[in-house]
């Protein structure tokens, strides 16, 4: 993948070297013989997202305070599926990509100044966090009141909304992904023979009542499936 990310060849004494169990997961670092440098080029912290997850939406919590991160780490997301939609191969997609310290900077205004509640706003903020911590350094922000569990959970932000609307119109064996995920649904919340019926019949309201819906579409490939699976169900 060198020839990918340094084609001029600038970086040949540098290398990405994974840690585990701090931030960020990856650096890209400077290396002489044997002998490590602390010069680090930039640090990535990587986040796997299955596409087609029930949620719909990454579920990963990023909690890293802003200090620990340098102006250049970046926060990467990488959303997969299975390359046959339920078997095959790992296959990704275009990554969501965003400055870790921005995304550190906007949860925390997010937490105290956008989102509606009663509780307190108040985060606790680590002292004395400089860029790429040890392990045992303790870099996470921390609010004084969730009893949801929910801070740190960096696309109910905001954020990433625009990024989560063009993934899920990509193509899946000739459906998109938002099809896909509606169809998965049906099985995941439903056990009741009835209950998934009228499940199939809105999923097929919604697919011909979409803007997208016309022949040779995307949208008519998701109605045939759908024809099918309540063939099945007669």
């Amino acid at each position: 993948m060198r020839s990918v990310w340094d084609p001029e060849g600038r970086y040949k004494l540098y290398g990405f070297t994974r840690q585990a169990q701090t931030f960020p997961d990856v650096m890209l670092k400077r290396y002489a013989g044997q002998i490590e440098h602390a010069e680090v080029v930039l640090g990535i912290e990587l986040k796997g997202w299955y596409l087609l997850s029930k949620e719909e939406e990454p579920s990963f919590r990023f909690k890293v305070t802003s200090a620990a991160c340098a102006d250049q780490d970046l926060l990467v997301v990488v959303p997969w599926v299975l390359s046959n939609v339920i078997s095959g191969t790992p296959r990704v997609f275009l990554p969501f990509v965003v400055l870790a310290k921005y995304a550190a900077e906007y949860r925390n205004y997010h937490w105290q100044h956008i989102r509606r509640t009663r509780s307190s706003p108040e985060i606790i903020v680590p002292r004395n966090v400089a860029p790429y911590p040890a392990k045992s350094d303790q870099i996470s922000d921390n609010p004084a009141s969730d009893s949801g569990g929910n801070f740190g959970r960096i696309a109910r932000t905001g954020i990433m909304d625009t990024y989560l609307q063009e993934i899920g119109k990509v193509d899946l064996r000739g459906i998109e992904v938002h099809y896909w995920r509606s169809f998965f649904k049906l099985f995941q919340e439903h056990g009741a023979e009835d209950a998934i019926r009228k499940g199939v019949d809105r999923l097929r309201t919604r697919v011909r009542d979409s803007s997208e819906y016309r022949e040779g579409s995307k949208a008519e490939s998701a109605m045939r499936i759908i024809e099918e699976l309540e063939n099945i169900l007669a």
